[in-house]
């Protein structure tokens, strides 16, 4: 039976339709797909954990699984416990910040007198303006931020949920992908999925490396600087980091302005000339070698993965979407006709890498 050929307009309101939909639902029901994509990346993160728990000391799935998550769960209540004790030393000079900013609102209020002519009555009387209509949603705001602490709260609960249903029922899931496909495709699917979960965990992996060894480079730094607070925003710059292309100038603005505040401008500036150049080491020398193995993708695919993440999803989709966009890239490689997406994802290569063999034994397990 011949296929029925569409013609080119007909194809190009199809496709549009599609990503309309595909936009809707994910953002409708970004509640769900949120914490399933989370719970997927730290599921293939701790599988090697969770198989050597169950193979090797013979816990059980149950057992397995559970260990491998509350493991997990301990690292996290470390890292943010060191977060807080920073946190907590941090807030013990708010006096003396918050007598520095004032100080240096009267300076800006001086030269923006002598600047555009206005006097201070009139810049004050414009502040307190600003001020009674801020102050007049400040309950709403107030509210706003208690919801969204109740919903991080929430979304790390079915994080860890689903984390450990997906270790639990893996090889379940492994047997439906592959029921979805014919047999004769059946041997491409096992490639692409045992090349994306190498390809997640390695990057998963190396971001966490990453991420400790540029806060150790940042905290040194900073230390050998003087700077105050140089272990909170040594690790701040470093976590920051995650977000391509954004979290750099973010973190560097913020620590520009925390030791302004308690320091000196030329110090601030030496601040953030110092993160620039740890940030050019880092994207030239260590994310390529550490990160860069598997997730293969260009700078400008990148930034608008990270800026249509963004769209969706608000801030996790800016981590999320890096990861998705190199499981579009693995599909596209293995398709007929998606041959010129996955090229325009990937970065040019003088070799064509060999394709990944699938051990039986890693799809069984």
């Amino acid at each position: 039976m011949d296929k029925v050929k569409f013609p080119f307009y007909a194809r190009v309101a199809l496709i549009l339709l599609a990503v309309v939909l595909l936009y809707l639902i994910l953002r409708e029901a970004s509640n769900i797909f949120i914490p399933l994509v989370f719970g997927l990346l730290i599921a293939i993160l701790l599988y090697p954990l969770n198989k050597f728990f169950e193979n090797k000391l013979r816990l059980g799935r149950t057992g397995s699984a559970m260990l491998s998550v509350m493991l997990f769960i301990s690292a996290m209540l470390g890292f943010v416990y060191f977060l807080a004790i920073q946190i907590i030393g941090f807030s013990d000079d708010f006096p003396l910040l918050k007598k520095r900013f004032q100080e240096m609102f009267g300076d800006l209020q001086h030269w923006f007198a002598y600047k555009f002519h206005v006097n201070n009555s009139q810049q004050t009387a414009y502040i307190n303006k600003s001020i009674n209509g801020f102050m007049g949603s400040a309950a709403q705001s107030v509210s706003n931020l208690f919801v969204s602490v109740t919903g991080i709260l929430l979304l790390t609960v079915f994080v860890l949920i689903f984390t450990f249903f997906i270790l639990y029922h893996r090889k379940m899931l492994m047997q439906f992908v592959l029921q979805l496909f014919k047999k004769g495709h059946q041997d491409k699917v096992k490639e692409v999925i045992m090349e994306t979960k190498s390809m997640i965990n390695s990057y998963v992996v190396g971001l966490v490396i990453e991420m400790v060894l540029i806060s150790i480079v940042n905290c040194s730094m900073f230390l050998i600087m003087g700077i105050k607070y140089a272990l909170l925003l040594g690790v701040m710059a470093a976590v920051l980091n995650i977000i391509p292309y954004l979290g750099i100038y973010t973190s560097i603005v913020i620590g520009m302005l925390v030791t302004f505040a308690n320091s000196s401008g030329p110090m601030a500036l030496e601040v953030g000339i110092g993160l620039f150049i740890v940030h050019l080491l880092d994207s030239n020398i260590l994310f390529p070698r550490i990160v860069g193995g598997r997730v293969k993708m260009n700078p400008f695919i990148t930034i608008i993965a990270v800026i249509v993440g963004e769209f969706v999803w608000g801030i996790p989709g800016m981590f999320l979407f890096i990861p998705i966009t190199g499981i579009i890239k693995l599909v596209c490689e293995r398709v007929e006709g998606l041959e010129a997406w996955a090229l325009l994802i990937g970065v040019e290569e003088t070799e064509k890498k060999p394709a990944l063999q699938v051990k039986e034994d890693d799809v069984k397990s």
